[in-house]
C-alpha cells in the first residue's frame, strides 16, 4: 500500500516537468526571433541613460545580507526546536547547543575579522570613493 503513493508522487512529478518543458519550447517557439537596436538599449523611465550603470557597492552591503539570511535560518531552526523540545530530549538539547554554539564561534570570528563593522572608517571610505573613480573612468 506504500507503493501507491509514491506512483502518485511520480505521476505528479512526469506532469510537472512535461507541463514545463512543454510552456519552455512554446514561449522559444511564439517568441521574437528578431532583434532591434532599440531593444538593447536599458530604459529607465523615459530618461536617457549616461555613464555607466555598475556602481561599486561596498562589501559590507552584501554581507550584511548575508549575515541577515544566516542568521534567519538560524532563528528559524531554533523555533523549529522550540516547538518540539520535549519529544527530543536530551539528544535534542544537545544538538541544538552544538548548533548554537558553532554559530556563535562563527559570529566571535566575525566579529573579530571586523565584518559587523558598518560605521565610517577612514579604509572602508577611501576604497569605495577609489573604486568608485575607477569605474566612473
Amino acid at each position: 500500500m506504500i507503493a501507491t503513493p509514491l506512483y502518485q508522487l511520480a505521476i505528479y512529478a512526469l506532469v510537472t516537468v512535461a507541463l514545463i518543458g512543454f510552456l519552455l519550447l512554446a514561449a522559444w517557439w511564439l517568441g521574437a526571433k528578431r532583434t532591434q537596436p532599440g531593444k538593447e538599449l536599458p530604459y529607465e523611465s523615459g530618461v536617457l541613460p549616461t555613464g555607466n550603470a555598475r556602481l561599486a557597492w561596498p562589501v559590507p552591503f552584501y554581507l550584511v545580507a548575508i549575515f541577515f539570511i544566516v542568521f534567519d535560518v538560524e532563528a528559524a531552526f531554533i523555533f523549529t526546536w522550540a516547538s518540539a523540545w520535549d519529544l527530543l530530549g536530551i539528544a535534542g538539547l544537545t544538538q541544538i547547543t552544538v548548533f548554537i554554539v558553532i554559530l556563535a564561534a562563527g559570529l566571535l570570528w566575525l566579529w573579530l575579522k571586523g565584518g559587523l563593522d558598518w560605521g565610517p572608517s577612514r579604509g572602508r571610505n577611501a576604497d569605495f570613493s577609489q573604486s568608485l573613480r575607477k569605474s566612473s573612468e
